[in-house]
C-alpha cells in the first residue's frame, strides 16, 4: 500500500526542546500508525524532507516545536498555506518555512496539504554552542499527548484530506492557517 500521508519529525536532538519533532517519532514506534501514513525522523534534514514533500502525499503533518506564547508544553495544531515568494529556499538546515520554500522550488505540482504539530518549547539554545541533549519536563510530558493527538488526527485526515483538522482538546488548541512563515520558529 502507497502511505497516502507523511508524519514528519523535524528538531535538532543535541538542542534540548528542539528534540520534541524526532521523540514524538520514536514513540510512534510503540503505537503505530495506520500503514497509509509514512513515519519518519528528518531531524535536521530539510532537503530530504522538502524532496519527499514531492512524492504525491495527500497531506503532510510535521512534529516540531514553535514559541507560541502558551506555557511550554502546549500542543498547537498549525494549518500552514504555501510559501508566498518571501521565504528564502535553503538546502540545508531545517527552518520549515524555508524547507516549504524549496519544495515548492524543486517541484511542478502543488505541495501536500502541510500541517505542523507543533509544541510550545521551554528550552531552546542559541545556537550550536549551546548543546543540551534532552527534553524540558513540559516538553517531555507533551510527547504521549502528540502520540494521542497524532491518533485522533490521522485517520480524520486519511478519511478526507481536505476536512477541517479535528480540534486538539486541552490543554491543547488548534490554530487557524497560518503563513508558512510558522511564526516563532527559528532558522536550524
Amino acid at each position: 500500500m502507497t502511505p497516502r500521508l507523511l508524519v514528519a519529525g523535524v528538531g535538532n536532538i543535541f538542542l534540548a526542546d528542539d528534540a520534541f519533532g524526532p521523540e514524538v517519532i520514536r514513540a510512534l514506534d510503540e503505537r503505530p500508525l495506520p500503514p497509509e501514513a509514512r513515519v519518519h525522523d528528518y531531524g535536521i534534514r530539510g532537503m530530504d524532507l522538502a524532496y519527499d514533500l514531492l512524492d504525491g502525499y495527500d497531506t503532510a503533518v510535521l512534529v516540531d516545536t514553535a514559541h507560541r506564547g502558551h506555557d511550554p508544553g502546549t500542543l498547537c495544531l498549525i494549518e500552514a498555506e504555501p510559501p508566498d515568494g518571501t521565504a528564502v529556499p535553503e538546502a540545508h538546515g531545517m527552518d520549515p518555512a524555508k524547507v516549504l520554500a524549496l519544495a515548492t522550488r524543486l517541484g511542478d505540482e502543488p505541495l501536500p496539504r502541510v500541517l505542523v504539530l507543533a509544541c510550545e518549547p521551554e528550552v531552546l539554545p542559541a545556537g550550536d554552542a549551546d548543546l543540551q541533549p534532552g527534553l524540558s519536563t513540559p516538553v517531555r510530558a507533551a510527547v504521549g499527548r502528540a502520540v494521542d493527538a497524532l491518533h485522533t488526527l490521522i485517520p480524520a485526515l486519511l478519511a478526507d484530506p481536505a476536512a477541517p483538522a479535528p480540534p486538539l482538546g486541552h490543554p491543547m488548541e488548534s490554530a487557524p492557517a497560518r503563513s508558512a512563515a510558522l511564526p516563532g520558529t527559528a532558522a536550524r
